[in-house]
């Protein structure tokens, strides 16, 4: 599963609902992708029966917006990241942790944080972080390729 998570109402918030819509016709037909809000209970139901997670949404502002921040999500070092939160009060880091405990975590989850400026209700988004979509598009892309592949190798 590919999955955006965002709300283009607010700015840079909406850069996972952005990458989504550019990924859609693009990915191999064994994988969904979904764009949802940042909802906790959502996220956890929806990844629940998949065995690869790819995440892309939006991080708080560390000094540079539009950085991608590539992380490997099933450790425990994405909780140790608060630097890396989502923008929106409790998110991916939060869902994470509450599906590692209900154990309905994909084996493999890798998230895409793209550094936002702006979250303010209507506001347009940044040009910086407009500008990563298109690249953070391509990089999941590769990293579907690659997952797809690492999945046959282990089936053969």
């Amino acid at each position: 599963m590919v999955l955006g998570i965002g709300n283009p109402g607010r700015a840079d918030d909406g850069v996972g609902a952005l990458i989504g819509g550019r990924l859609a016709g693009q990915l191999p037909a064994n994988v969904t992708l979904v764009v949802r809000s940042g909802d906790i209970v959502t996220l956890v139901d929806t990844w629940a029966d998949y065995d690869a997670l790819v995440c892309v949404d939006a991080a708080n502002p560390m000094g540079q917006p539009g950085r991608v921040h590539r992380l490997e999500g099933a450790d425990e070092a994405l909780a140790e990241s608060s630097s890396l939160t989502s923008s929106h009060g409790f998110g991916l880091a939060e869902a994470i942790a509450l599906a590692r405990e209900l154990q309905t975590l994909p084996e493999t989850v890798v998230i895409y944080a793209v550094e936002g400026a702006c979250f303010d209700i209507g506001a347009r988004m940044t040009p910086q972080v407009a500008k990563a979509a298109a690249d953070v598009a391509e990089r999941i892309i590769e990293e579907v390729d690659r997952l797809s592949w690492v999945e046959a190798g282990a089936t053969m």
